[in-house]
């Protein structure tokens, strides 16, 4: 019995692809005719099929409909929320107490029996030296996690709480990345090494929204935001939150502030409580009830490598952050009810 065989029309990129290995089509998908039952006088007539466009498999899922709906900007996760929560302490002016914030906060924290990690992305070092170590010394810090992608376990101290450390180095990390593809998601990804081995994550950034800064964003569950009780303090928040809102369209969409601590507060003054009277105008909730007031303990700590929960226990200055970290984990009620 004799038979023809048909091939049917493949691709062409199957068809380029073939004949680049120099393989014949597969047999399977040939169609086989027996042409004995065929009269001579018979012709075999194909459609012309050249004409027609070659329509590959596309999953069904590309045809699911999808109800309309406004685009809800994600904020920050409800205080309380399961899992690591990855807090990054941020604002681009200088001197808003983000370091004094970062390590206190993190050392009530673990008072309270959570485990804390802090990570200092500042090329100045502060937050290292706040646990009396000297950046100029170390040898591997968050600039060979970032940059060299050492594991992050490695540049990890363990001192009042554990702590990533920071050199000067981190001062070129930018210029580093700048080359580096995905370089805005390399903190995210340092993380992933120690995330399940924490309960919080405090992330000290540098007084810019520059790359590094943009790090913490994209790894970060939410900001909390330190503010200087003066004017001139409260005008760089809206270019914060711009800066949030375009790591939250492109590159983190669950990222938004949490909360915004009033910091070197002297209620003495009548520029102090107007500039919290503003922040709460603007900001209503998310402005926290503490209030972190100007004391000379804040300056004494570090000196002696300590947060100011070590360095005086029982003092006003402790009990504020104390009070912080009960409306971080709980909400603003909780410190009422407390």
């Amino acid at each position: 019995m004799g038979f023809v065989r048909l091939l049917p029309r493949s691709s062409s990129r199957a068809r380029d692809a073939a004949a680049e290995a120099e393989l014949e089509p597969d047999a399977a998908s040939e169609l086989e005719v027996d042409v004995s039952e065929i009269d001579a006088g018979d012709a075999i007539r194909m459609p012309a099929l050249d004409h027609l466009p070659v329509v590959e498999e596309i999953p069904a899922a590309v045809f699911t409909p999808v109800a309309s709906a406004p685009v809800v900007i994600p904020q920050a996760p409800a205080p309380g929320a399961t899992g690591t929560r990855v807090i990054a302490l941020a604002n681009q002016k200088g001197g808003v107490a983000k370091t004094t914030t970062t390590l206190n906060l993190g050392v009530a924290f673990k008072e309270m029996g959570y485990r804390v990690l802090l990570v200092d992305l500042d090329p100045q070092g502060n937050l290292t030296m706040s646990q009396g170590l000297n950046p100029d010394t170390i040898e591997t810090s968050m600039f060979d996690v970032l940059v060299r992608k050492i594991p992050i376990s490695d540049v990890i101290e363990k001192r009042e709480v554990d702590l990533a450390v920071a050199s000067i180095d981190l001062a070129g990390a930018e210029l580093a990345l700048a080359a580096l593809i995905g370089r805005e998601r390399s903190l995210e990804k340092a993380l992933f090494e120690v995330r399940d081995r924490y309960d919080f994550i405090l992330i000290d950034t540098p007084p810019s929204l520059g790359l590094l800064t943009i790090n913490a964003f994209v790894a970060a569950t939410g900001v909390i935001v330190p503010v200087q009780c003066e004017y001139l303090a409260l005008r760089g928040l809206v270019q914060l939150e711009n800066t949030l809102a375009m790591v939250r369209e492109n590159l983190n969409p669950r990222v938004g502030v949490e909360g915004i601590v009033p910091t070197m507060y002297d209620a003495r003054t009548l520029h102090a409580r107007e500039a919290v009277e503003i922040l709460e105008e603007n900001f209503g909730d998310l402005v926290y009830k503490t209030r972190i007031r100007k004391t000379v303990r804040y300056a004494e700590a570090p000196v002696k490598g300590s947060s100011v929960l070590g360095y005086d226990p029982t003092g006003t200055a402790a009990e504020a952050y104390r009070d912080l970290a009960k409306e971080v984990l709980h909400g603003a009620e909780a410190r009422e009810h407390a």
